[in-house]
């Protein structure tokens, strides 16, 4: 039974995972870590804990690390030491460093280690992921996706300036907000051998991180045709909110629509798209969806051997565009993996 939960954070994300964690387990002590002086709304009937080590101390038995990115690691490794089973909002980390000690102790106290990359469960790119792989539209040739929204736009009720997004030192920047797009990649189309990339700060907004990143990606996976090649684009600028992958194949093409919710098909000799598949749009329940596979793991101890790994390949790509960017060159994502981190 989970009768102790730890909620580490209280922004947009963090307050989503404490009403579910009130709905699936309101029996459940659960307690939230947040700035000092803050306390949480009373509509949620649950109290602060004062101190990094006094929520040590609460021992919880499951905790939702919801704060800044480059602050998930100290204390997701404490609670791991202590044996905490986590669910880390993405991305895992700000960068590499430390990472695999996290996935290594989680590994051997046998703890569940979950990150949320939520458009997982999303099930319009669910069907996407399926019809690509029953070869829908034959051998996949080129992948093209985007993804964008003015950055102002996000949460117009908060000043975007303040926020997560805007800030490097809070882990901020369009290619970690937004790197859903990396980790779908990779598990639809496999893991990235190589990535050249053009990072920058293009608008006038007042932030301190890239607002722009233009990835070219060559994947692992090979055929006759030659290596699998795909080109992504985010940003914080456009007005239009856009998120869309299309899958170019030798009998036609595949597009997922993520604002929509929907799958189209542009079969071969045909000039329209066709729609396969329409789902409601609700990020509560793709959230849900989330936490009941991560409640499933625990409950069950399924810890994949691989856990954590496929969080590792997402950082590996991220810092190859880093590093392309500030050298002007294509960068090997081994180049990144042989680095002491």
């Amino acid at each position: 039974m989970i009768s102790r939960i730890l909620i580490v954070g209280l922004g947009s994300a963090g307050s989503r995972h404490l009403r579910l964690a009130l709905e699936l387990f309101p029996e459940a002590e659960i307690k939230v870590l947040r700035n000092q002086g803050k306390e949480v709304d009373p509509k949620y009937g649950v109290s602060c804990v004062e101190s990094f080590d006094a929520a040590i101390q609460f021992a919880p038995q499951i905790a939702v690390i919801a704060n800044p990115s480059t602050h998930h690691l100290p204390i997701a490794l404490a609670l791991a030491h202590q044996g905490t089973h986590l669910l880390i909002e993405k991305p895992l980390t700000a960068s590499l460093a430390g990472v695999q000690k996290l996935i290594d102790t989680c590994k051997s106290n046998k703890l569940v280690l979950m990150v949320g990359y939520n458009l997982r469960f999303s099930p319009s790119l669910l069907h996407f992921f399926q019809l690509i792989k029953s070869n829908h539209v034959g051998e996949i040739l080129s992948v093209r996706c985007e993804v964008g929204q003015y950055l102002p736009n996000w949460r117009p009720e908060t000043d975007y300036r303040k926020g997560v997004s805007a800030n490097h030192a809070l882990g901020g920047g369009v290619l970690l907000e937004l790197s859903h797009e990396i980790d779908y990649l990779q598990w639809i189309f496999g893991e990235i051998d190589w990535v050249s990339a053009s990072l920058s700060r293009q608008s006038l907004l007042e932030i301190d991180v890239e607002d722009s990143a233009h990835l070219i990606m060559g994947f692992k996976s090979a055929s006759s045709r030659g290596q699998l090649i795909a080109t992504l684009s985010l940003d914080f600028i456009r007005q239009d909110l856009t998120r869309y992958c299309v899958a170019i194949g030798d009998e036609g093409s595949l597009r997922w629509d993520g604002v929509k919710g929907q799958v189209s098909v542009l079969e071969k000799g045909e000039s329209e798209w066709k729609v396969l598949f329409t789902s409601e749009l609700s990020n509560e329940k793709t959230y849900l969806s989330e936490w009941l596979t991560f409640i499933d793991r625990v409950n069950n101890l399924t810890v994949p051997s691989e856990q954590g790994q496929e969080e590792i390949r997402i950082m590996e790509v991220v810092e190859s565009a880093r590093l392309s960017s500030k050298r002007k060159a294509q960068i090997s994502v081994s180049e990144i993996r042989g680095m002491n981190w």
